[in-house]
């Protein structure tokens, strides 16, 4: 199977595999991973995703394309737990909402470094033009260490105009 930029599972014929593949590297609490069964787990047993049974083997399967139409109610349950339209899983999002979606997902995952989350948090209350030196102060230290002006997109691709 091919694997992804990030050296995750990438199946070529399965948008939702891709998607699961990458909300499972990504979005996840500081320290390692979710796994199938502790995803499988948590929605099969939480009163919020409703009567839904979701075993670890049909989420494997899910996640390596092997099966590619799972049921409504799955696909929401899957959707609350990463916190993830359904349209995203689908692909049923205009660019726009698709866009905003994938700048989320970026966003929460920088979020998970505490030193990120120290930056920011000291940012919050200062006046807007403290805000944008510091801003200025970062980027120059990027540009210092040759790195990009943005940090690059979690999912391999290059940030859209416009972000």
């Amino acid at each position: 199977m091919a694997r992804g930029g990030d050296g995750t599972p990438k199946s070529e014929h399965s948008p939702l595999a891709e998607r699961l593949n990458h909300l499972f590297a990504h979005m996840h609490p500081p320290g390692a991973p979710y796994t199938n069964a502790y995803v499988a787990e948590e929605i099969s047993e939480g009163a919020e995703y409703g009567d839904v049974t979701l075993s670890e083997q049909y989420l494997s399967m899910l996640r390596k394309g092997r099966r590619t139409n799972p049921s409504h109610e799955v696909l929401r349950a899957l959707a609350k737990f990463f916190a993830v339209p359904v349209g995203y899983l689908v692909g049923d999002l205009s660019q726009p909402q698709a866009d905003r979606v994938e700048e989320e997902l970026r966003f929460l995952a920088a979020m998970r470094d505490q030193r990120v989350r120290t930056i920011a948090l000291r940012a919050v209350g200062l006046p807007p033009e403290v805000q944008d030196s510091l801003t200025t102060i970062i980027s120059q230290f990027r540009q210092q260490m040759d790195l990009p002006p943005d940090p690059p997109a979690t999912s391999g691709e290059e940030p859209h105009a416009g972000h």
